[in-house]
């Protein structure tokens, strides 16, 4: 991606209201992995089974998905900072109620409604950042970027900190800065009258866009992919576990790397590779590796250090074919770039909902490397989708705007 001549000095001096939903796009991010080091606790603390805790990653990532297919209708009706301010208020009182829970099934019900804010929040939050930032597109994509790695790094870390002292910390946290978030907006970003009276999209479109070869193609290939990036993330805490990595705060800081190697190689690495080769082959040369960074793990799965390199590696993988993977899905038809997001991230988000809870079962009933064996067969399915329809492919290998990347990343970067 090219973010054109941007000095740091013209980024930084934004107006308020970016700084205001950039923030809130933080601690939306932070929501993705939050979860992640606490796992083990809330099975122990709540006589869960690893299986019934993973669900606390698919109640979220189900509900988000199929409210991304409705997230463009809402907000073209009642405007972007009505959207963003629900999606955040439903956060916060669901997180709040996830951090008041005495039972597992309870906090995944709390997690599911966690989504439905989760998905009208980021749905809404570049499309604010574009309109909002001075210095051009180039400046709202950096900082967005920014947002979503910050987030993504910093999840882990502050659940892992805050699930030191409690289980419940985490969920706490967020619902107290995503409040911050809420007030941040409602004071700071002004909306004139035309922005809150956007053009309608119809309720039906996302579902027709995924009838597009080439969106079907991609949406199919982000199913698999989705799978095996949420069995490196939700499932290898547990893997951890019996190797003396248990706590909250070390599972926090192995995942810290994970998300700074996402954010690293999506904002930095991402736009390398694309300038160099066109974005298929980018494709067909990273999802292999992946599934070979998975087989490695499997094969070191009673080595905590053989297992965190592979993870962190993995992190450095994931952020290139993110970025790589949503900017395809913007190039591929000519459809409004809201309603493809849409169709897109509903059903990325359903595939990797899948992983965590198949993941588990795996491990409980055949051995425990199977998980990563699974997420390595998931990929090379993914790449095999891509190679077989590569026919349909042919505009996503086109030059992009810089618009069109900051959409793309708007919503599909998300997971």
């Amino acid at each position: 991606m090219s973010h054109g001549n941007t000095s740091g000095a013209s980024l930084l001096k934004q107006p308020k209201a970016v700084w205001a939903v950039a923030f809130a796009c933080v601690v939306a991010f932070m929501g993705i992995g939050l979860v992640d080091p606490i796992l083990p606790a809330i099975a122990a603390e709540l006589k869960a089974s690893p299986t019934e805790t993973e669900f606390l990653f698919t109640s979220y990532l189900v509900i988000t998905g199929l409210a991304m297919f409705f997230t463009s209708w809402v907000s073209s009706r009642i405007g972007a900072k009505k959207t963003l301010l629900i999606g955040l208020a439903v956060i916060v009182v669901f997180a709040a109620a996830a951090g008041l829970s005495g039972d597992v099934g309870t906090i995944i019900g709390f997690r599911a409604g966690w989504g439905l804010g989760n998905a009208l929040f980021i749905s809404t939050a570049l499309a604010t950042i574009v309109g909002a930032a001075s210095g051009g597109t180039s400046s709202a994509i950096i900082l967005y970027e920014a947002a979503l790695g910050l987030g993504l790094a910093i999840g882990p870390l502050a659940g892992g900190l805050l699930g030191s002292v409690s289980w419940r910390g985490p969920f706490f946290g967020t619902a107290v800065l995503m409040a911050i978030g809420f007030v941040a907006i409602v004071t700071l970003l002004k909306t004139s009258p035309d922005d809150e009276k956007p053009a309608r999209t119809p309720l039906s479109a996302p579902f027709r866009a995924l009838a597009r070869p080439a969106l079907a193609i991609l949406a199919a290939t982000a199913v698999f992919y989705n799978f095996g990036f949420f069995v490196l993330l939700a499932y290898t805490p547990f893997a951890l576990v019996p190797l003396g990595i248990s706590s909250a705060i070390s599972l926090g800081l192995v995942f810290f790397g994970w998300g700074v190697a996402v954010a690293v190689s999506s904002v930095w690495l991402a736009p390398l590779l694309t300038a160099r080769m066109r974005r298929t082959r980018v494709i067909w040369t990273i999802l292999p590796i992946l599934a070979v960074d998975m087989v490695v793990i499997a094969l070191l799965i009673h080595s905590a250090v053989g297992i965190i390199i592979g993870v962190v590696v993995g992190g450095l993988l994931l952020g290139i074919m993110n970025t790589v993977l949503t900017e395809s899905v913007m190039e591929a038809t000519d459809l409004p770039r809201s309603v493809a997001s849409s169709a897109y991230s509903g059903v990325r988000f359903l595939g990797g909902a899948v992983a965590p809870p198949v993941a588990s079962l795996l491990a409980a009933n055949i051995a425990e490397p199977a998980p990563f064996i699974a997420g390595a067969i998931a990929f090379v399915v993914a790449v095999v989708i891509v190679v077989l329809g590569q026919r349909k492919l042919g505009a996503i290998d086109v030059e992009e705007a810089p618009v069109a990347q900051a959409q793309a990343i708007g919503l599909g970067d998300a997971a």
